[in-house]
């Protein structure tokens, strides 16, 4: 048999709410067992210490804690159905989506794979107390029971396609459902597999059952192979494990918890009793599974039994095993069975102890067995090669292989061989030669359906990595592969993981930090790219960046290798030697081109492409460059040219900024021809150049007039007729280079808009030489194009004060400005804020680029925390926490009603209003009140942007019962077909709007505010 890989695991058990409790209560030999909780059943009641009829003999079992709290939000779906929901199938998908995500995956990336679901199951009391009240029977009691849908729920809301299948093979259900699993792996039906147990013992049926058999333990507890051992003890839970072909797992660098080497299931067949354990059978199925995997008993180091604490069951089992390994007894295999701890778990006993395998091989140690100091003697153990395990077991180095029995009452037997993962595994793959990635400091992501469960998990996110020393690299690599997905999104950037545990613990103690660092996007992110020009230079410039970030590096020294043919010496070089002579123009134009041109690349390895450009001057080289104009090597050739040329005029020249517009200003030059207009930065930001005579002359005439103006230190007189002698030669260069048409929109500061579809050849860079630059324009034409992100690509954050000037005195797009270097002290830190907040602007990054290879690998963080304020049960109505985040808490993008409308603040400037008929309204009554009805939701909770299946959880059932209810209310609309009201069912405004026609009423709207 090939291999299968245990790649996540999540479980639930009776004193043990995830794997890491389950581990902790096996090693300290815990005991999940307790009183029958008054929620399931009043078992003193159904008591006899006499094994009267109709009772039990116990009181005693193991239980877990709030098995009716279920975060159906999360989900989506309504309280109604949530109500009606078996409570396994609450437990199998909150377990199923955190083993998902303990296997180092979104759920989401799942959806619409051929991912199987296979279940094992054995009790549905849940639907025994429900379908029997015939007068209470909904639609949603359909598909809240059955075992069928103890799958079926999970494939439809992870939306996986591969088998999903419900077993029912009573106690070895979950174990046949793993040994199912793994061939639908073999046999390339599925890729990935969740493989789950679950029982919740709701009523006292089954204890009674096992009390008139003779089977139960009076003290509820099960003592597997022990001296003391009288009968079983019940127990619950529930677990999940995600499988994969081992070669794809570790192809893929996953970390493996163990390796299923090989399973194997048989039936007793016709035998001394229906329910009666057949030795013969288990040791056919212990020799079939030991076959497949290619091994010998010798090899197995341990067993994990089926274990009931039955004198017959216990028996027969030692018996099976003692045929494959009586000739161990120099070295007994040990032996032991977690029943000891939990009790039978029944329908999820086999996914109990294969997890229980998975993480002591996991961790190599075996914890002791419950019960064990004084082994029954009938057994005769040590004469069939086994020991129990009295102290935990430490396994040697190297490959350890284990054994796990679980056995049918209806005599259908499974067995299955693990191994421990090989070393190999979670190792990543080779980077390619030349493949140099990281920006040097980790971006840590989470995402949350919600605030307040953006606020729970980032808790438990800091607690966690607070209890143990993790590296920040695969710990924020992870975090960015696996918790994203829903809506609201957090960034922070860290440098270890100490400071990272600091700010997750700052954000979550902080609603106002909080909300700065989450955001909620809503239509896909629209980039800008905006490329400083000459002036913004400095010595060192991007310095720090160049140190923290190799994938800068690689592009930096591209440029620089690009330029120096031409150059003559290294412009990174100078840059990082902190060379005053950067300020020279025969260096700061090709060095201004190799920052735009090393972080425009860096960025867009890192995922954020631009989709519009914009160049201020000479920053147009390196957007022309990234828009495909020409290829570096030329573009390098055209700027260095520039430079030098530029370099070689005479002095005697100067420009003067003026807070001025460009029309005022021309009317004063009239009279004087050697200055002219050179720069355009907004209304009243515009830029002279010429003759320095001239301009002493205007500057004192503008003082007079009480205008402002900044004489700038400056080489030469740019774009101005002064540049008029180097032009020829120039244009001899720029033929040479040629340049072609921008791949993407391009906006001109030649020209002051968007080139459409014109070639930036050599008359476009000769013009651009000597024209004036007409920024305002152009970016004031970026703006109305709608980018919503504008990334200032430059050694200092010049252009974002200026354009967001613009942005004031004109309506339309409001971009968020950021600035991947804020100034020379820039380092690996300001690039990932500002990726921190490209992500949480919608952003989807690379995040591979973001780190070196050494980090690209796989941590397990804690897997998401559900709401357990929602309770659903059995008697009454479902209970339901009503938890408000207060507004000032919830990104204003995209917060929910959350306040009730006496406590909601007055309309004001930036609220987002909504209109909500009038409280009188009848058909607007009438409509909430059939949706609440249906879905189980109060009206107030019901706003007119709630989407009904998006937010609601409404499906086709639903529909159909809401037309009733409809009906019943406003017997107007009865000639609607459900055809006619499918396109209406948006969201709620968008019903009531649509029967409010349809019935010819209206009333005034009132405000609804939403932040």
């Amino acid at each position: 048999m090939d291999r299968i890989a245990i790649v996540g695991i999540d479980c639930r058990f009776p004193g043990a709410p995830d794997p890491g409790a389950y581990w902790d209560l096996l090693m300290r030999s815990g005991d999940g067992i307790g009183t029958v909780p008054e929620q399931r059943w009043a078992a003193k009641e159904f008591h006899s210490a006499t094994q009267a009829e109709g009772r039990s003999n116990t009181t005693q079992g193991g239980f877990i804690d709030d098995p009716d709290a279920f975060d159906n939000e999360f989900f989506t779906i309504s309280p109604r159905e949530a109500a009606a929901m078996d409570p396994q199938q609450r437990l199998l998908l909150q377990c199923a989506w955190r083993a998902v995500e303990d296997a180092g995956l979104p759920p989401q990336r799942l959806a619409g794979t051929a991912t199987g679901v296979f279940v094992g199951i054995m009790g549905n009391e849940w639907a025994q107390l429900h379908l029997t009240d015939y007068d209470h029977v909904t639609a949603q009691a359909g598909s809240g029971n059955g075992y069928c849908m103890t799958a079926n729920r999970i494939s439809y809301h992870l939306d996986l396609k591969g088998p999903s299948l419900a077993v029912d093979t009573a106690c070895s259900s979950s174990l046949v459902a793993v040994h199912l699993a793994g061939n639908a792996l073999l046999s390339g039906e599925c890729d990935y597999a969740i493989a789950a147990g679950v029982n919740v013992a709701l009523t006292p049926a089954l204890s009674i059952f096992y009390t008139q058999a003779g089977l139960s333990a009076p003290d509820g507890r099960c003592k597997p192979f022990s001296a003391q051992a009288d009968g079983i003890g019940r127990g619950e839970g529930v677990g999940a494990v995600v499988l994969r072909r081992l070669e794809d797992a570790l192809a893929d660098g996953q970390q493996i918890y163990a390796v299923v080497r090989g399973t194997a299931v048989n039936q007793d067949g016709r035998s001394n009793g229906l329910t009666a354990p057949n030795r013969w059978a288990q040791q056919d199925v212990i020799a079939a599974a030991y076959r497949r995997a290619g091994v010998e008993p010798a090899d197995v180091a341990f067993t994990e039994g089926h274990g009931t604490g039955t004198a017959l069951g216990d028996m027969m089992e030692a018996a099976a095993l003692g045929h494959h390994h009586a000739g161990r007894s120099a070295k007994p295999m040990a032996l032991g069975s977690v029943k000891g701890n939990l009790g039978h778990t029944e329908g999820a006993a086999g996914i109990a102890g294969l997890i229980k395998v998975a993480l002591s091989l996991h961790h190599r140690t075996v914890p002791a067995s419950r019960f064990s100091a004084k082994e029954n003697a009938q057994l005769g153990l040590r004469q069939k090669g086994l020991r129990l395990l009295k102290a935990p077991l430490r396994l040697p180095r190297g490959t350890s292989v284990a054994g796990l029995s679980s056995f049918g009452m209806g005599g259908t037997n499974a067995h299955a061989v693990l191994e421990s993962a090989p070393p190999q595994s979670a190792r990543p793959r080779p980077e390619p030669a030349g493949d140099t990635t990281g920006i040097g400091t980790g971006v840590f992501t989470l995402s949350a359906p919600a605030p307040d469960a953006l606020r729970r998990n980032l808790l438990a996110q800091s607690e966690a990595l607070a209890a143990r020393r993790a590296p920040l690299g695969p710990v924020a690599w992870t975090s960015n592969r696996v918790k994203a997905g829903h809506r609201y999104r957090f960034a922070v950037s860290a440098g270890d993981t100490d400071a990272l545990v600091e700010r997750l613990r700052a954000a979550a103690a902080d609603p106002d930090l909080l909300a700065r660092l989450t955001g909620a996007p809503g239509a896909r992110p629209r980039t800008a790219f905006l490329f400083t020009g000459q002036g913004s230079q400095y010595p060192r410039m991007t310095a720090g960046l160049y140190q923290d970030s190799p994938l800068y590096r690689r592009f930096l020294d591209e440029a620089d290798a690009a330029l120096l043919p031409h150059t003559g010496e290294s412009v990174r070089d100078l840059l990082l030697g902190g060379d005053e002579s950067v300020h020279r123009t025969r260096w700061a134009q090709p060095a201004l081109f190799a920052v735009g041109y090393a972080l425009g690349r860096t960025l867009g390895e890192l995922g954020v492409r631009p989709d519009l450009l914009l160049g201020h001057s000479v920053g147009e080289y390196a957007a022309a460059c990234l828009a495909g104009v020409f290829p570096l090597e030329d573009a390098a050739r055209l700027i260095a040219a520039r430079g030098a040329l530029m370099q070689r005029l005479p002095d005697g020249g100067g420009m003067l900024a003026v807070l001025a517009g460009r029309e005022e200003l021309e009317e004063r030059l009239e009279t004087e021809p050697h200055v002219g207009v050179a720069v355009v930065n907004g209304p009243r930001a515009t830029v002279l150049s010429g003759e320095l005579a001239a301009l002493r002359r205007i500057d004192k005439e503008l003082d007079r007039d009480g205008i402002r103006t900044r004489t700038l230190r400056v080489s030469h007189a740019f774009h101005s007729y002064l540049m008029d002698p180097m032009l020829e030669e120039f244009a001899e260069i720029a033929r040479e280079v040629g340049g072609g048409t921008p791949r993407l929109p391009l906006f001109s500061t030649l020209y002051g808009r968007v080139l459409d579809d014109e070639p930036m050849d050599a008359d476009y860079w000769v013009a651009h030489v000597r024209r004036p630059v007409l920024f305002a324009d152009a970016a004031a034409a970026l703006l109305a194009a709608g980018p919503t992100h504008a990334v200032e690509i430059g050694p200092s954050p010049v252009l974002s004060s200026m354009t967001r000037k613009l942005q004031q005195a004109a309506p339309g797009a409001r971009p968020a400005f950021v600035l991947p270097v804020r100034g020379e002290d820039s380092a690996g830190r300001d690039l990932a804020d500002a990726l921190a907040e490209l992500y949480r602007g919608g952003v989807t990054p690379d995040w591979d680029a973001v780190y070196e290879e050494r980090d690209r690998t796989a941590y397990r963080l804690p897997p998401y925390v559900f709401s357990d304020a929602h309770r659903y049960w059995t008697r009454g109505g479902p209970v339901r926490a009503r938890h408000d985040a207060p507004l000032a808490e919830l990104p204003r993008s995209a917060a929910r009603e959350s306040a009730p409308a006496a406590e909601r603040e007055p309309a004001g400037t930036g609220v987002l209003t909504l209109e909500r008929p009038a409280p009188g309204d009848p058909v607007t009554e009438a409509a909430l009140e059939a949706i609440g009805q249906v879905g189980g939701y109060e009206t107030d909770e019901l706003s007119p942007y709630l989407r009904l299946y998006e937010d609601l959880g409404f499906d086709s059932v639903m529909v159909m019962e809401l037309k009733g209810r409809i009906e019943e209310r406003l017997p107007a609309v009865a000639t609607l077909t459900v055809q006619d009201l499918l396109p209406r069912l948006a969201s709620v405004g968008d019903l009531v709007d649509f029967l409010r026609d349809h019935c010819g009423t209206a009333s005034a709207p009132v405000e609804e505010r939403t932040a």
